[in-house]
């Protein structure tokens, strides 16, 4: 056992015995894993590598962004991730494979000392990779920068307890390998059996560089926290709790304080700060009815925020402040349907600007004022559409087969980022604890790129989450906490 940080995980060792010993490191500032050793191979039916490990029971999903260092000696090479049964050679597992020359595969020994089969993904020279368990289903996901998962699954037979973690093997028992895993999460999802917005588990508060793709994890709650809001000096964090209270979350000191809003105490997840970042808005759950119910308060907090909608009129979900600061968007129930609607703050007069049966939701306004971008369910599938700010020239931005939410604008108007939800659930709905894609388009238009991995869903980016410089975004992933 090697006495080095090991970060989340709680064994760092070499299996097998390969001549030329291996280390694992953990940098705490960056979040980083760097892995070296030897090795012989992982095929036939002995193993040679290093392990960072934790023993894991149940379903659970692994994923990291993984990079050799240096051009190699052996084209296999390996690195990834992996679930066994014991630390012995020639242990029952399964793994997600990526070799130096590209190769990415699913490998896995059914018994001691069997004989290692494969399944190859299509996706070539992987970058981001995830091994999940579900019952005696092992799936891996890969994925080359930008792109969406490609999967590959196998049925195997493993204890119920496993030994899971990162490694890595230089295939050549005559060299050290090197690589860097970044972006490393172990998530424990929610029980089958879970109720919606009744039983929670733990949520990250991470930021993300989007450029570079680095995530770092700067706060933990074991309950549900959501939506963060970066203020406008880009010193602090606005988000909420699921018992409905607001708080600020301090970037220098990490310290996290609740702000004060009077008896506006059940607060849904829709808040948005003011262009010149002295006041936020909510939606409150007002009345026995719960009606979402829109108030506008200092950012510093007040005994008595002003109302902006009534609840007479029906549910009022915010979305997004205009930059002259005189109106709010929100989803709107009013007619039996929810559409986009504006209000004036000064007079609370409000205009109507979508009007489909269908759902349309997550509004928000372009940097200049001139569009609202929103999510719309009318064509079947939820996507990305635009209008002008009177509501005039709708149409439809992003086309793939995913249910695209929450379209968020840099501050300087070039980037555009959103959530994608998988095609399989109802698309009129952003259910919580869900493997989503966080993408990046062009606000002058183009393809949109797959930027983060990420198990979320409800709560993990519904509000404007771009720091001030239009370089990170925030948001929240989510794992169980709790112990067991």
């Amino acid at each position: 056992m090697n006495a080095q940080n090991t970060g989340m995980f709680d064994g760092n060792e070499d299996v097998g015995n390969p001549s030329k010993k291996g280390s694992a490191t953990y940098n705490t500032q960056t979040q980083e894993y760097t892995m070296s050793c030897g090795g012989k191979n992982m095929w036939a039916n002995d193993d040679q590598f290093r392990f960072l490990w934790k023993k894991i029971k149940g379903n659970f999903m692994i994923s990291a962004t993984i990079r050799f260092i240096g051009k190699g000696t052996d084209p296999h090479r390996k690195i990834g991730i992996i679930a066994r049964n014991e630390l012995t050679a020639n242990s029952p597992y399964a793994d997600a494979c990526v070799h130096g020359d590209g190769l990415t595969s699913l490998q896995s020994r059914h018994a001691d000392t069997a004989q290692t089969v494969q399944i190859v993904l299509p996706s070539n020279r992987a970058v981001n990779i995830e091994l999940q368990r579900v019952g005696n289903t092992f799936t891996f996901s890969a994925a080359t920068p930008g792109e969406n998962y490609k999967t590959a699954s196998k049925e195997l037979i493993l204890n119920d307890e496993v030994y899971s973690g990162l490694f890595i093997c230089s295939h050549n028992e005559n060299v050290i390998e090197q690589a860097v895993f970044s972006n490393v999460r172990i998530t424990i999802p929610p029980a089958r059996d879970y109720r919606p917005y009744r039983d929670y588990i733990g949520s990250h508060l991470e930021l993300m560089d989007v450029q570079t793709g680095i995530r770092k994890i700067i706060h933990a709650d074991t309950g549900s926290i959501q939506c963060p809001n970066w203020t406008k000096d880009g010193k602090s964090l606005i988000f909420n709790s699921a018992a409905g209270l607001l708080y600020n979350y301090d970037l220098t000191s990490g310290s996290v304080n609740k702000i004060n809003s009077g008896a506006a105490i059940n607060n849904n997840n829709d808040h948005v700060l003011s262009p010149d970042g002295k006041q936020i808005a909510i939606s409150n759950y007002v009345g026995e009815k719960r009606t979402s119910t829109i108030f506008i308060l200092p950012l510093t907090g007040s005994d008595n925020p002003i109302k902006i909608t009534s609840e007479d009129s029906g549910h009022s979900f915010l979305h997004s402040w205009s930059p002259d600061g005189k109106k709010l968007l929100f989803t709107g129930l009013r007619n039996k349907q929810y559409d986009i609607w504006s209000v004036d703050i000064a007079t609370k007069k409000e205009t109507q600007l979508t009007n489909l049966i269908t759902l349309d939701d997550g509004s928000e306004y372009s940097p200049d004022g001139k569009w609202i971008y929103f999510n719309s369910v009318r064509t079947g599938t939820m996507k990305i559409w635009r209008m002008k700010a009177d509501g005039s020239s709708q149409e439809q931005v992003t086309f793939d087969e995913y249910n695209d939410w929450f379209p968020h604008f840099s501050p300087d108007g070039k980037w555009i980022v959103y959530i994608s939800f998988p095609k399989e659930i109802d698309p009129a709905t952003h259910p919580f604890y869900q493997k989503i894609y966080i993408r990046l388009m062009p606000a002058s238009g183009g393809v949109p790129k797959t930027i983060a991995y990420v198990f979320g869903g409800q709560g993990s980016m519904n509000v404007p989450s771009w720091s001030p410089d239009s370089k990170r975004i925030a948001f929240i992933s989510n794992t169980q906490l709790k112990n067991p």
